[in-house]
């Protein structure tokens, strides 16, 4: 019996370090991670440009909350037509359609059903697939539809393993289609204006940055879709099989912007540790009751999860994930360079050299912002707003998707960012359950990190 179970502990081992490598010499990364050769014949998309689509024809899967939303938002935007609408539900899609109507725009076609959104994918005259379902579906879907020809936005996470990650990067190479994960964040009013701040050196260097999903969704996610929850209660399912941070992209993707990830910087390691699960057992408890179902449940997501990021030149980044606890809602969006600091939350504020000591006054504040706005604010900000989507930003990243495929430019946000921001759903859970060592992020670009000069984004003036 012990021989038996010595035998299983060693295969056990090999296939970890088979997988995630072996203890690094240098004692900086104690968890390796693979990357792979780049596949024969296969090159790097980073500033990929297609030919100018005069006429974006687009179809959307998954019609809950977020994808309702986005149809809406899509009727606002000149160029497009929306061919094709896609659920489960019957109702969603009815739901959809009535806002087509109403919008005054052409009716489209009913994908209703498990397997539908493969047809949609099929269609030859689709050239945007937009997909809003659950989290696990994400990557299966947006390598499916590039492999149909079709450039893809994809929700966030875009994946959820690493291997979906490599999936991703290495179908919009192979296939030479825009994957674009729709990180709404990254167009927020206030990160566009503190990421022009730092792009002109307002801060100096930014050498620390801090990012956050903290918001109380206890409630949510013990409702179903019918309820104003989660569709076959996947948020939950998700917390109860796994730890670690499985939403990293609303405080990451900004901050990754304003350091340059993999384009002149990347991220080398993480070490991520979890506190135990306290929020969703005592809230089903007093809820449900001591003998309830609920309360049987073996959640695994710690309350607390901190990640820090160590980047090839040397600066961090902490990342924090909390869905359980009473707290008001953060994104924290903190910048610390050698001449700044910027916050988001939980008041907006700026401090410069050489009062750095204290934040800068209400009408300081607004002159900088109003000096520095960002020009994708004034160009689009006001309308945005009145469209509406999270205070504007969903339509601003809207705005800026179309705008790049009807001009033929460079998308904003590329498949590696898609990638890198997805990736710490599994590394942080790695980390996590290995005592928080320090675990390798896999250079998605194979390399190429550094061949881009920092983050620009395409006008169309600049062609």
């Amino acid at each position: 019996m012990k021989n038996k179970q010595l035998l299983k502990t060693i295969v056990i081992s090999i296939t970890f370090i088979t997988l995630f490598g072996c203890f690094s010499s240098n004692n900086s990364v104690e968890i390796k991670s693979v990357t792979s050769k780049r596949p024969v014949g296969q090159t790097n998309v980073l500033k990929l440009a297609v030919e100018p689509i005069e006429t974006v024809r687009v179809g959307f899967i998954g019609l809950g909350s977020r994808g309702k939303s986005a149809v809406n938002r899509f009727t606002f935007l000149d160029g497009v037509e929306i061919k094709a609408l896609c659920d489960l539900k019957e109702d969603f899609v009815k739901q959809a359609q009535n806002t087509l109507s109403n919008r005054k725009s052409t009716k489209a076609e009913e994908y209703i059903g498990e397997d539908s959104w493969k047809k949609l994918c099929e269609r030859d005259d689709i050239d945007l697939v937009y997909i809003c379902t659950d989290w696990l579906n994400h990557a299966p879907m947006a390598v499916y539809a590039m492999e149909q020809g079709k450039h893809v936005a994809v929700e966030v996470p875009a994946a959820m393993t690493i291997e979906e990650c490599w999936k991703l990067v290495d179908t919009a190479e192979r296939t030479r289609k825009h994957c674009m994960m729709l990180e709404n964040c990254c167009y927020d009013f206030f990160e566009l204006n503190t990421l022009n701040m730092a792009q002109q050196g307002l801060f100096g260097e930014v050498i620390h940055g801090e990012g956050a999903y903290i918001h109380d969704l206890r409630d949510k996610i013990f409702r179903s879709s019918d309820n104003k929850g989660y569709e076959n209660m996947w948020r939950l399912k998700f917390n109860t099989s796994h730890t670690g941070n499985p939403y990293p992209t609303h405080g990451l993707g900004p901050i990754c912007q304003v350091m340059n990830i993999h384009r002149g910087d990347k991220m080398n390691y993480l070490v991520s540790v979890s506190s135990s699960q306290f929020g969703m057992n005592a809230y089903v408890k007093e809820t449900f009751g001591e003998n309830s179902p609920e309360a049987k449940g073996n959640y695994k997501l710690g309350d607390m999860n901190t990640t820090i990021i160590k980047t090839e030149k040397g600066k961090t980044i902490m990342i924090q994930h909390d869905v359980t606890s009473p707290r008001p809602y953060s994104r924290l969006h903190t910048l610390s360079g050698l001449k700044g600091f910027a916050q988001k939350y939980p008041t907006p504020g700026i401090a410069l050299e050489p009062n750095s000591h204290e934040f800068l006054s209400k009408e300081e504040f607004d002159k900088l912002i109003a000096e520095y706005e960002h020009p994708f604010i004034t160009e689009i900000g006001e309308f945005a707003k009145k469209v509406g989507g999270h205070g504007g930003m969903d339509f601003i990243m809207d705005y800026r998707l179309i705008y790049c495929l009807k001009n033929g430019l460079p998308l904003d946000l590329d498949v590696y960012d898609a990638a890198e921001w997805s990736c710490l759903v599994e590394l942080s859970e790695i980390s996590v359950l290995n005592g928080g060592k320090p675990v390798e992020i896999p250079d998605f670009t194979r390399g190429d990190w550094n061949k881009l000069d920092g983050l620009k984004f395409a006008m169309k003036s600049e062609q």
